[in-house]
């Protein structure tokens, strides 16, 4: 039988060990350091004649929501720990899946993001990159009817692909 000290110095042992170890675990697959506290993310201007005027709002607030909800990082107004930036640089509506008759079956909406990711703990992790996504859509359905669904799809993507870029090393 081991002694009542001998248990104590194993737990204290075991204490310490699990205490100097600093690690960032979540399920979503972000490796955050424990020194990143807190998220930024600047209005994304939209510069392309073809976007949406609500573009740049949806995908905005999809990317604060990306961190809001698959982290435990405050979002503040400015200069946090990870800061992002950026702009809308191209939407368009293609044509394609070309049917023998010469008609489109489909439409294709195309969204390309511009993003500047500062990650003031550890700069080796800060990058710009673009990002593309698209949906397509039926050709006899009218685009006003269902383009909000088809941004918030693209930006669904999107997002994921900055986020993962950004906090999982991808």
């Amino acid at each position: 039988m081991m002694s009542v000290k001998k248990i104590g110095l194993i737990v204290f042992f075991i204490s310490l060990i699990f205490t100097a170890c600093k690690a960032s675990f979540s399920f979503t697959g972000a490796s955050i350091s424990p020194e990143v506290k807190t998220v930024s993310v600047d209005f994304f201007q939209i510069n392309s004649a073809l976007a949406p005027p609500t573009s740049g709002q949806l995908f905005t607030e999809a990317l604060k929501d990306i961190f809001i909800s698959q982290t435990n990082l405050v979002l503040v107004k400015r200069e946090g720990d990870l800061q992002f930036e950026g702009y809308i640089s191209n939407y368009s509506n293609n044509p394609t899946a070309i049917q023998g008759n010469e008609q489109a079956a489909l439409s294709r909406i195309s969204m390309t993001v511009n993003v500047k990711f500062t990650n003031t703990q550890d700069e080796t992790q800060s990058f710009e990159s673009s990002f593309s996504r698209f949906e397509d859509l039926p050709a006899n359905v009218e685009l006003a009817s269902r383009e909000e669904e088809l941004l918030n799809a693209i930006n669904e993507q999107l997002t994921q692909d900055i986020f993962n870029k950004a906090v999982t090393n991808w």
